[in-house]
């Protein structure tokens, strides 16, 4: 390796899986740029290898569902409870048993560029992906948890393929036929259920950010719905939008109020 430039040296660590043997050698190498180049590779290796513990651990629930026969078995998340306005919005996944992407976990805990890569990429290997969606209208009538258990049963019902088994985001779901577990935090300890979190969280910035090009006023492609300040100021400024969800303070207090009425200043 000796006679190889750093430029050369950098691309391979960057492209090969490395053995003990090369880079022992490479460690030796008194050139500077060649030490900082095994260095960046050595975090990069410690790196992969927690994600990769992480994504086994993530992955124990499917383990064990699958070795109790079950091929099936969909992740079901929702997002989108907290909101002012827009829909609240559930996805339910089936990934095969190859399925491999490191660094997946809660949709809360990764970046929108994340978020984006990696719902694509669920969207290339998923064997079955479901989308269900309960607008702000629905929500004032039902209340959000009932309509979250709505988005929900909507998601599985479009999935293609029937699943065997369910593993599920805190939420317990009475209607569905098939069996299923209940985890809480399941975005953070199941694969499936994280795949869910992104796929759904994906779409519902979509949606708003859709509705931001309707309604320029309130910001929703920044809020996606959120009470920020600039979503107020919206608010107080041009009122609410048929989008808005009338039984969520301070929509509500506002529409009792009248136009100032609940809605902070500043």
């Amino acid at each position: 390796m000796r006679d190889r430039s750093i430029v050369e040296i950098k691309q391979y660590l960057h492209e090969e899986e490395v053995d003990e043997k090369i880079l022992k050698e490479l460690a030796q190498d008194p050139r500077k740029g060649v030490q900082q180049a095994v260095q960046v590779y050595l975090k990069k290796q410690a790196k992969d290898r927690i994600l990769q513990e992480q994504f086994l651990t993530m992955k124990k629930y499917e383990l064990y569902y699958q070795s109790q026969g079950k091929r099936y078995i969909a992740g079901v998340d929702e997002v989108g409870r907290g909101p002012l306005a827009g829909p609240v919005v559930a996805a339910a996944v089936i990934l095969p048993k190859s399925f491999s992407l490191l660094g997946l976990t809660d949709s809360k805990k990764l970046s929108a560029k994340q978020r984006a890569i990696f719902a694509q990429e669920i969207k290339k290997q998923a064997v079955a992906i479901g989308i269900g969606l309960v607008d702000s209208e629905d929500i004032d009538q039902m209340n959000i948890y009932q309509a979250s258990i709505l988005a929900m049963e909507r998601a599985i019902n479009e999935l293609d393929v029937r699943p065997d088994h369910l593993l599920i985001d805190a939420v317990p779901l009475q209607k569905i036929s098939c069996s299923s577990e209940v985890i809480i935090k399941g975005d953070q300890k199941s694969i499936s259920i994280a795949a869910a979190s992104v796929v759904a969280k994906v779409y519902r910035d979509q949606v708003m950010a859709e509705y931001h090009q309707k309604y320029p006023d309130y910001q929703f492609d920044q809020n996606q719905g959120y009470g920020t300040a600039g979503h107020l100021q919206g608010i107080k400024e041009y009122g609410v939008t048929p989008i808005h969800r009338k039984t969520f303070a301070p929509i509500k207090d506002y529409l009792e109020g009248g136009k100032d009425d609940g809605i902070p200043t500043s």
